[in-house]
Parts: C-alpha cells; sequence; structure tokens
C-alpha cells in the first residue's frame, strides 16, 4: 500500500471502527510571561480579529507573538514618557518643589502614553 502525503510527512493514523482518523495535534506552547499589553492585544484578537487568533493558536505561535507584542509596547510606552517628560520641561526639581503638580503632570502624560500605544501597536 503507497503512502499518502501526511504519513510521508510523518503523520501517523489511528484506527477507529473502520476509519482511520489522522492523529494531529498542536504544537506545545512556549511558555513565555505576557504582561498587560501582551493580554489586551489577545483580547483584541480574540473579539475582532478571530482568524489571526485561530491561526496563532493552531500554529503554537501566540505566546511568542503576544510576549513579542507586550515588550514593543512596553519599549513604546517608556521611550514616548521619556520624550514627553522633556517637551514639557518636568524635572526632578518640579518633583521636588511642587509634588502634586508634578503628579498630575506625570498623569497626563502616561494617558496619552498609553492612548497612543493602543493606536499604534495594541488595536492593529
Amino acid at each position: 500500500m503507497t503512502k499518502s502525503l501526511f504519513e510521508e510527512l510523518g503523520g501517523r493514523y489511528e484506527r477507529q471502527g473502520d476509519y482511520l482518523i489522522p492523529c494531529l495535534t498542536v504544537p506545545a506552547k512556549e511558555e513565555q510571561p505576557i504582561g498587560i499589553w501582551g493580554q489586551r492585544h489577545l483580547d483584541y484578537l480574540k473579539q475582532y480579529r478571530k482568524v489571526t487568533y485561530t491561526n496563532l493558536l493552531t500554529i503554537g505561535r501566540q505566546g511568542a507573538y503576544l510576549a513579542d507584542i507586550d515588550r514593543q509596547a512596553q519599549e513604546h510606552f517608556e521611550r514616548l514618557i521619556e520624550g514627553m517628560k522633556q517637551a514639557q520641561g518636568i524635572t526632578e526639581q518640579l518633583k521636588a518643589e511642587n509634588a502634586l503638580e508634578w503628579t498630575g503632570r506625570m498623569n497626563n502624560i502616561r494617558a496619552c502614553a498609553r492612548e497612543i500605544v493602543y493606536d499604534e501597536i495594541i488595536y492593529t
């Protein structure tokens, strides 16, 4: 009996009654930590990009992909904050002199940077 393409590629069949069913497995997941940015992108994929989500899940690359997105988003977030701090002249001296104003301005910068990261990385 000739081998099927599936068997030539290393696959095997399992007999169930009168039928031969191919034994399909999903590759093992790579355990990588996924932070808040990766989790938010995962929620976005599940809700709006179902085909991409399913493809990543079936080829076993979801963990690596989300960890990479998380890393990129965190680095971009930190760069944005530093750039905005310099542009607005927020320094450690301001923090020492007027902590309440410094806190308010930093919260504003973080909120702006968060929205930019959402638009540029998470929701694309």
